[in-house]
C-alpha cells in the first residue's frame, strides 16, 4: 500500500479548473489547437508553474457560445471578458483585473486626411470583427442590425479587416489596440499606411467571470494573480502584449 502511495500521490495535480477561451487576439489564438497561442495561455501555464493547488485547463468555446456554456458547466470562468458584452442575462460572478485595453478606428493614411475622418461613420464602409460588441453601435453585436446601419462587413479576423483597408474594399477597420500594436511592431513597413485614431470606440476593463458553482472563488484567484506578480511574471507578460495596467494589480 505503501508504494502504491508514492506512486498515486505524484499524479495528483490539485483540482481542476476549466477555464473557457474563443479566438480573440492578441488574448486567445485558435484555442482549439494543440499549443494556442496569445496572453491566455501563457498567463495559465505561469500559474500552472507557480502552485500546485489548482491546475487551469484550457476549454474552446466560440465568441456566441460562450455565454450558455458557462452556465452549464462547460467551463468554470473566463477571463478578460466584460459583464456588458452580452452577459447581463447570465448567471456569473465578476472580478475586476483592473487591466485595461481600448478598440480604436483604423484608416488609410490619405493626403489630407486627418483625425476628422473619424467623426462620422455613417456613410463610411466598416470593417468589423463578427461578434464583438462595439460602442458606436450600443454594443448590439448583431449582425443584421451593423450590416443594415453601418454598412458592415463582418470577418473573423483583425488582419482580413486591415487588409480590406488597403485593397479599399472598407474605409474604417475597428481593431483591438494591443492587437494592433503588435501588427505594427511585425509589420513596420505596412504600418505607415494607416492613420489611426485618437478617438476610441470603447475602452476595455477586463474580468473574469465565474460560473456561480465555479470550484474557484473570485478572492481566490485574485490572490494567486497577486502571487504570480510578485516576481514581476504577470506585469512582464501583460506589457510584452500591449496591456495596459493603470493600478497596481487587483488591490485590495
Amino acid at each position: 500500500m505503501a508504494l502504491g502511495l508514492l506512486i498515486v500521490l505524484p499524479l495528483v495535480a490539485g483540482e481542476q479548473v476549466r477555464v473557457g477561451a474563443y479566438h480573440f487576439p492578441p488574448y486567445v489564438v485558435k484555442p482549439e489547437r494543440a499549443r494556442p497561442g496569445g496572453v491566455l495561455p501563457e498567463l495559465l501555464a505561469a500559474l500552472n508553474a507557480v502552485q500546485s493547488d489548482y491546475q487551469f485547463t484550457l476549454v474552446p468555446t466560440s465568441v456566441t457560445r460562450r455565454y450558455r456554456d458557462l452556465e452549464s458547466g462547460r467551463f468554470d470562468l473566463i477571463l478578460f471578458e466584460s459583464p456588458g458584452w452580452g452577459w447581463q442575462n447570465s448567471a456569473h460572478v465578476a472580478l475586476d483585473l483592473h487591466i485595461e485595453d481600448a478598440e480604436v478606428y483604423v484608416a488609410l493614411a490619405e493626403p489630407g486626411r486627418d483625425q476628422g475622418y473619424f467623426e462620422q461613420l455613417k456613410g463610411k464602409r466598416l470593417a468589423l470583427y463578427n461578434g464583438y460588441h462595439y460602442g458606436f453601435a450600443g454594443f448590439n453585436a448583431d449582425q443584421q442590425f451593423l450590416r443594415e446601419n453601418f454598412a458592415a462587413v463582418l470577418t473573423y479576423s483583425h488582419d482580413s479587416n486591415l487588409l480590406m483597408l488597403m485593397r479599399d474594399r472598407a474605409d474604417i477597420a475597428v481593431i483591438t489596440r494591443s492587437y494592433l500594436q503588435n501588427y505594427q511592431r511585425r509589420h513596420p513597413e505596412r504600418s505607415k499606411a494607416l492613420l489611426v485614431s485618437q478617438r476610441v470606440d470603447q475602452y476595455y476593463q477586463h474580468h473574469a467571470l465565474f460560473r456561480i458553482q465555479s470550484p474557484l472563488r473570485p478572492e481566490t484567484f485574485a490572490a494567486l494573480l497577486q502571487e504570480l506578480n510578485r516576481n514581476g511574471r504577470l506585469d512582464a507578460l501583460l506589457q510584452r502584449y500591449h496591456l495596459v495596467v493603470p493600478e497596481p494589480l487587483l488591490n485590495d
